[in-house]
């Protein structure tokens, strides 16, 4: 199936770029998993990635703050090419916070020790700085009182808070989302996404990978649709969910959207 091109009146103007992709192409083997991806991504902007499993959009989420390094083409943050490795990836890694699905939390140490750590040990915060801002962070996810507590002492909901408190922590310049509701019970899932909507709201800037397509429909300024490794159609959410053009995206939105 190739991809349809999509009018430029599809596509917001991503003004200010802050994260660029060009030519973007990665394989796993013989499998080409991302295929010639160009995206910019503008300061403020949220951008939600949806598609069928094996599209390659987790893939893309995680080559931006090179967790899976890219055979061809060029990614930069703000202006910077990705670094490959050492202490000036890690510098990156610090801008580009990252929630994953499965949370990520160190299990022996407690709430609060995960929300400092980076601070400390990257960013080189003093100790009770890092304390307070991360106890700050925490009363603003929406779970201030767990603090002191383990992290399978939490719920899996208060979990993905605590992993998204821990990412703010280190004032990153954009924010990754792979997933982050798919691994949760579904009453735990709007509790999860309604700190997103109002990181949205604030304008941090977003790439979210999800199923959740009322998060995509409310949050978002631009629906990225991908397919076998390629960006196939990107719109506004309007436009998209009320009109794709691909035959591709009609395919994914019947399934979705009336089972």
């Amino acid at each position: 199936m190739t991809a349809v091109p999509v009018t430029e009146d599809a596509v917001p103007p991503a003004g200010n770029p802050l994260v660029v992709l060009e030519n973007v192409n990665k394989h796993f083997g013989a499998l080409h998993v991302l295929q010639d991806i160009d995206l910019t991504i503008g300061r403020g902007e949220v951008v939600v990635v949806i598609g069928p499993s094996g599209s390659g959009k987790s893939t893309l989420c995680r080559a931006i703050n090179r967790l899976e390094a890219i055979d061809s083409g060029r990614i930069a943050i703000d202006g910077k090419p990705l670094p490959a490795e050492g202490r000036e990836l890690a510098r990156l890694r610090a801008d580009v916070g990252m929630v994953f699905q499965s949370f990520n939390l160190f299990a022996h140490k407690t709430v609060l020790q995960n929300v400092t750590l980076g601070q400390i040990r990257v960013r080189k915060s003093e100790k009770n700085a890092a304390e307070q801002r991360a106890r700050d962070l925490l009363d603003r996810v929406g779970v201030g009182s767990q603090a002191d507590k383990y992290p399978a002492q939490l719920s899996g909901g208060q979990q993905q808070r605590v992993a998204i408190a821990r990412a703010l922590a280190m004032n990153p310049k954009v924010m990754l989302f792979d997933e982050p509701t798919s691994a949760l019970d579904p009453e735990m899932i709007n509790e999860v996404l309604e700190v997103m909507r109002q990181l949205a709201q604030e304008g941090m800037t977003m790439v979210v990978v999800t199923h959740e397509m009322g998060f995509a429909r409310s949050a978002a300024n631009r629906v990225v649709f991908m397919a076998d490794g390629r960006i196939v159609e990107q719109a506004t959410p309007e436009q998209f969910f009320s009109n794709p053009r691909s035959d591709r995206a009609k395919d994914f939105l019947s399934k979705i959207l009336h089972h």
